[in-house]
């Protein structure tokens, strides 16, 4: 498959998840541009490096699902992807106890999305806040920011001043910049 960037939505809804299209209508109705690249599905940081170079000079994010011990208090953390986490490191900037990472059921019930096609966007789909959201101040840095539309055959390119102020703000959440 010849990965191509193009501007904005697909043309048709045709073999497109609803929670895909759900996407490109929230961020079309709050006037964020973006550009698209489709391509096979991409479980792994490692496998999104041929859509990265498509993407150009977006910051493609790792994105992480975890937990508390008690699975009381969740957490999705964007961070540049040669960056490795480190548990006690966030632990403690968080003022969290240890963190592991959540399940799937969690995953979707909260997010709407399943392992591999973590992203920011999903946050659309947490309407009572369970989950919080965690930024490496690096990702702020940088002018874009890559992510799925909540499935993994797609990657987008946005500006990262709309995701973090115009996206965030639409869909009633904050974040917290932790130190990688």
């Amino acid at each position: 498959m010849e990965l191509i960037l193009q501007k904005g939505r697909p043309i048709t809804k045709e073999r497109r998840l609803d929670k895909e299209v759900r996407c490109y209508d929230l961020l079309d109705s709050l006037g964020i541009e973006y550009e698209r690249v489709d391509h096979e599905p991409a479980m792994t940081i490692e496998a999104c490096a041929a859509v990265d170079e498509v993407l150009g000079d977006a910051t493609i994010c790792k994105n992480l699902f975890l937990c508390n011990r008690q699975k009381t208090h969740f957490y999705l953390l964007a961070m540049g992807g040669e960056k490795q986490f480190v548990t006690k490191d966030v632990s403690k900037q968080i003022g969290s106890p240890r963190l592991s990472f959540a399940d799937e059921a969690h995953m979707e019930e909260f997010l709407d999305i399943t392992p591999g096609s973590v992203s920011v966007l999903g946050l659309m789909n947490d309407h009572d806040n369970h989950v919080q959201l965690l930024v490496d101040e690096d990702v702020l840095n940088a002018e874009y920011f890559g992510c799925h539309p909540c499935i993994n055959t797609s990657s987008l390119k946005l500006r990262t001043k709309d995701v973090f102020e115009t996206f965030l703000q639409a869909v009633h959440h904050d974040y917290m910049v932790v130190h990688l």
